[in-house]
């Protein structure tokens, strides 16, 4: 490796760089630092041939474009000699990763191009000093449709539910990542329970494939359900109120209430409390299905009505004619019917074509 002074016009960008975002207010912000205190790092070059510069940019090209903002006609650079595009790019992933500027996507993107070399995750971990649990959960964001992923770039949707919302076809993507936005829930812990719902819903093959419960099975439910609502409701009349007077008081005052029951009753609370925990994650759990279930119900029901509504405009028509809209009755075929026995064949009344005055009618029965 060799430092020299290059020209910024004999530098040239990577195109297979894989950071992509550069945030402006920072580039004007180290453009004026530079124009003080000069550039303090050298970027990291390599010699190409036939490109559009001699010299093509392997780290730094957030200092190369600061520098050219900043007027500088020359900025040391390292260059280094004997690289092929692999090795170079593996260097220029490697100055960016641990950057916290450059964002998640950038940075699965990055890695899924040195999968689609041939590396492992494992691999990949070891080579940038993550865990191939990071490496596998941000290769999994790239199945995220891009108006998520703006929104994961963003940072209005945190890494561990993006992954979540990944794992969802197109359309459940937008509708678990919008209600997120929008503030649907209470924690993100709730989001994931939500999202985790909606995969179950796909995994089914419809709303009601289950068969109904028999009797005894709905008897069980709910009794069940009564006894579960009597239980949490006794919880709600005594014990909370209990910690709460508990929660008001100093802790002199209890070192004197309790006095010698303190270490007992100390454990109790962290059994109390570590149980709360813990159904409480159930519920949060058990509140994602409940309400991914009614989304996919209610967009069943709209695909349903759309389909009845299109059944009947398939069936009614329209056609335009004469300028106007007129609706299109379809033509069936008269079938004859069978004749009737004599005996009760109705007898065929003549049609008439004028009008009789009431005073010629008397006159004709008269003469009869």
């Amino acid at each position: 490796m060799t430092t020299s002074y290059l020209k910024t016009s004999e530098i040239a960008p990577n195109p297979e760089q894989p950071r992509k975002f550069f945030d402006e207010a920072a580039l004007k912000e180290l453009s004026d630092s530079i124009k003080v205190n000069g550039l303090l790092q050298p970027v990291v070059v390599r010699p190409v041939d036939g490109g559009e510069a001699p010299y093509m940019l392997i780290a730094g090209e957030r200092r190369w474009r600061a520098a050219r903002a900043a007027g500088l006609g020359a900025i040391e650079a390292k260059v280094l000699k004997g690289l092929d595009e692999e090795k170079a790019y593996i260097l220029s992933v490697a100055e960016n990763v641990n950057r916290e500027d450059m964002t998640i996507m950038e940075e699965a993107g990055a890695y899924a191009d040195l999968a689609a070399a041939g590396w492992k995750p494992v691999e990949i971990a070891k080579r940038f000093g993550k865990t191939e649990t990071h490496i596998t959960w941000r290769l999994g964001l790239l199945t995220l449709r891009p108006e998520v992923a703006e929104l994961v770039d963003k940072g209005q949707i945190k890494n561990n539910l993006a992954w979540h919302i990944a794992q969802l076809n197109p359309a459940n993507q937008m509708v678990a990542a919008m209600r997120y936005v929008r503030g649907d829930f209470d924690s993100e812990a709730d989001a994931q329970h939500f999202a985790n719902g909606l995969k179950m819903m796909e995994n089914q093959t419809s709303l009601s494939g289950e068969e109904a419960p028999t009797a005894e099975e709905q008897e069980r439910r709910a009794k069940a359900k009564k006894e579960a609502k009597d239980k949490l409701g006794k919880v709600e009349d005594s014990l909370l109120p209990l910690l709460e007077e508990l929660a008001q008081k100093k802790p002199e005052d209890l070192a004197v209430i309790l006095g010698g029951d303190l270490a007992r009753y100390i454990k109790v609370v962290g059994r109390i409390y570590s149980q709360t925990q813990m159904v409480r994650n159930l519920l949060s759990k058990a509140q994602g299905i409940q309400r991914a279930k009614e989304t996919a119900f209610n967009k069943a029901a709209v695909e349903v009505q759309q389909e009845a509504e299109g059944a009947k405009k398939s069936a009614t028509g329209e056609a335009k004619a004469d300028g106007k809209t007129r609706p299109v009755v379809p033509v069936k075929k008269a079938v004859p019917k069978p004749a009737a026995p004599a005996a009760k064949r109705p007898a065929r009344k003549a049609p008439v074509k004028k009008a009789v005055p009431k005073s010629v009618e008397v006159v004709t029965a008269t003469a009869k």
